[in-house]
């Protein structure tokens, strides 16, 4: 392989291409003449409001997508017509692979905010995977991150405590962050109290009290929904188990 040739992270990330599909093409280094390719197949969709669904429950899978900017929410709906909460999205994961097994979306995703989407339709996807051998590769870690953050909710839903499910809601969003690399200190909370209830499983005041007791402890400090995290080692020991420290000591 020629290295000029290879164009590399830093510049990736300044390239439209790298913005459209970075969890797709990043972190390996993807070649010229491949990211062409990959870039001619991705779509750009128009803007999305707040509230506004990417797909419903039930919709044929026919795309995979990236957020260039804003947040999105995943959410099935019950024979009985209740919603839960499943997912959250930030700009730069991947949307969409709850379709890849059945052919049909088993949730809806819908805007947290305005946001710009890319989209990759899977006929270009089948077509492009088996000629770029570093995509397919790229593509089966993105899955298994995303099976990674499902068992974590699984574990976060399985914690009795609410401020268990709290720290572990917390923690989660701030290695995602880092992940992609962005301030994981200092977050503008994607999400509303009363959709962080439904993720959480909790009622909406427990919310509340529970990022009121966080902020007590020393761990955050929250306005609204800008968190910033003031302690990010004693938030991991927290999640880790060990108990809180007592205020004065």
């Amino acid at each position: 392989m020629n290295p000029t040739n290879v164009i590399e992270i830093g510049e990736l990330r300044r390239s439209c291409a790298s913005c459209s599909l970075q969890q797709l093409c990043l972190p390996a280094s993807i070649e010229a003449d491949e990211l062409d390719r990959l870039d001619r197949a991705v779509r750009a969709r128009r803007p999305l409001r707040r509230g506004e669904h990417l797909y419903h429950q039930g919709d044929v899978a026919r795309s995979l997508f990236v957020s260039r900017d804003g947040a999105f929410k995943t959410v099935t709906v019950d024979p009985e017509g209740e919603s839960q909460i499943i997912g959250l999205h930030l700009p730069g994961e991947l949307i969409g692979l709850d379709g890849m097994g059945s052919g049909r979306h088993l949730c809806a995703a819908e805007a947290l905010q305005t946001a710009t989407v890319c989209e990759l339709p899977m006929s270009q996807l089948e077509t492009l995977l088996p000629q770029l051998p570093g995509l397919q590769r790229q593509l089966l870690r993105v899955m298994g991150r995303s099976r990674d953050q499902d068992q974590s909710h699984v574990e976060l839903l399985g914690r009795r405590q609410a401020d268990d499910r709290m720290l572990l809601f917390l923690h989660g969003l701030r290695e995602r962050y880092l992940l992609l690399g962005h301030d994981a200190d200092q977050i503008t909370l994607p999400m509303s109290r009363e959709d962080m209830a439904s993720y959480l499983g909790v009622v909406l005041e427990t919310v509340s009290r529970s990022l009121g007791r966080l902020q007590d402890e020393g761990l955050i400090d929250v306005r609204g929904r800008q968190l910033h995290i003031l302690d990010a080692r004693r938030l991991a020991q927290r999640v880790q188990g060990e108990p809180p420290r007592q205020v004065g000591s």
